[in-house]
């Protein structure tokens, strides 16, 4: 079971994913684990400045963990934040389908039931 995530850091999450180019930089970083800024860098035709302010509000919304290993940084993906939305409204949601599903089940089969009493 995932801890509650803050309203505040769940709106980072969201305004953090709003942007194109974001989602593609957790692509790239989830594709290659450790690559660093310039190899992100590569693949936008924006400032390296312009990547940097870009994975910074990643990271501010825990969606990109970074260390620095000499003058470069690493970057890894982290899928904690998008994990915990995904606990809050699938099992919230989630149960309240299930049980509408349940139902249709019941009657379906009880339907199929009365038919076959029918015929018989």
């Amino acid at each position: 079971m995932w801890l509650p995530m803050k309203p505040d850091a769940m709106d980072a999450v969201f305004a953090a994913l709003a942007s194109r180019e974001r989602r593609q930089m957790l692509d790239i970083v989830l594709a290659h684990p450790g690559c660093g800024v310039n190899q992100v860098a590569a693949h936008f035709a924006m400032t390296r400045v312009g990547v940097l302010k870009h994975l910074r509000l990643l990271e501010e919304a825990g969606l990109v963990l970074s260390e620095k290993v000499g003058r470069v940084r690493r970057l890894y993906f982290n899928a904690v934040p998008i994990q915990q939305i995904h606990a809050r409204w699938s099992d919230r949601y989630g149960a309240l389908f299930a049980d509408h599903m349940v139902a249709i089940q019941e009657r379906v089969e009880s339907r199929n039931r009365q038919r076959k009493t029918n015929r018989a």
